[in-house]
């Protein structure tokens, strides 16, 4: 059964613990939109499901009770001990104790795994989860190219809109980009604050991602080569492509791609061709190698 405001403080209260700022923490309170994120996500014996910031369980629940196995990651240390202890007798849960994330652009190894175990047994797996604010950018990208087959979540409302901007969106970019190289981007809602308590001072967003990897094995160097032109992104694209291939303008001539536009006027599609073109040129991948890309 979902949890009210009331009963996520009671629990709160009887393992001495309370909302981390730290780690994004706002519990969801409405039972309705706690049932609506399962109902969403489709659910069946043969899916196995990814929940991130599983917090005292609520949605935990709901996925359980659908869900072939339910992979829950806790880094609050009070938490996963409450998880723990509340479905120990439950075979279909996993509890992974810790970050999500290794690092700004890596996974917690143990997510890989199971994702891997979930394709090895022939089973579906998706994220279905309300996403910790501070952590969601990153995340969703490396769980597509980790092989998630859906997303369902909610996050911050600006996140959201960033994922599923088109071109000449105020909030497209990088992030924009890559989600939707990676995977079909649909805005499903809108959710207003008092959903959660304590109440964040946002709207929130239910968003689905369902996996359409176009990028395959060069997921990780286009990124690299998106954030490098979004980096001077008011400017011509020639003035950064430049920086990366010996003759830009003969480049984006042979693409019929008008140098003087702003990265942030091309679309998905064509900073791939761009990014295809360039790829042909040695030094292209000389100075791109090895240079760090953020998604937020």
């Amino acid at each position: 059964m979902a949890q009210t405001k009331h009963d996520i403080q009671q629990i709160l209260a009887s393992a001495n613990a309370r909302p981390r700022h730290r780690y994004g923490q706002n519990f969801m309170i409405d039972v309705n939109f706690v049932r609506l994120i399962a109902q969403t996500a489709q659910l069946s014996a043969d899916d196995w499901v990814i929940e991130i910031g599983p917090g005292t369980g609520t949605l935990t629940e709901e996925l359980l009770s659908q869900a072939g196995r339910v992979v829950a990651v806790e880094i609050d240390r009070g938490l996963a001990e409450l998880l723990r202890g509340r479905f120990a007798d439950n075979p279909k849960f996993h509890l992974i104790e810790g970050d999500a994330l290794a690092g700004k652009h890596a996974l917690n190894m143990r997510l890989p795994e199971a994702i891997h175990s979930a394709h090895a047994s022939g089973r579906r797996i998706k994220l279905v989860a309300n996403l910790p604010y501070n952590i969601a950018s990153p995340l969703v990208i490396e769980l597509l190219r980790a092989g998630v087959t859906e997303l369902i979540f909610t996050v911050q409302k600006e996140v959201a809109q960033r994922l599923g901007a088109k071109v000449g969106q105020e909030a497209y970019g990088p992030l924009s980009v890559m989600a939707q190289m990676l995977s079909r981007v649909e805005i499903l809602r809108t959710i207003p604050p008092q959903v959660f308590w304590p109440m964040p001072k946002i709207e929130s967003a239910l968003v689905r991602m369902v996996a359409e990897d176009r990028l395959r094995d060069d997921s990780e160097p286009f990124g690299r080569f998106v954030h490098q032109l979004f980096s001077a992104r008011r400017k011509m694209v020639r003035k950064p492509l430049s920086s990366m291939v010996e003759d830009a303008d003969a480049l984006l001539n042979m693409l019929n791609v008008d140098g003087n536009v702003r990265p942030e006027e091309l679309s998905p599609e064509d900073l791939w061709r761009i990014y295809q073109a360039a790829i042909d040129d040695e030094r292209c991948e000389q100075k791109t190698e090895g240079r760090s890309h953020r998604l937020d």
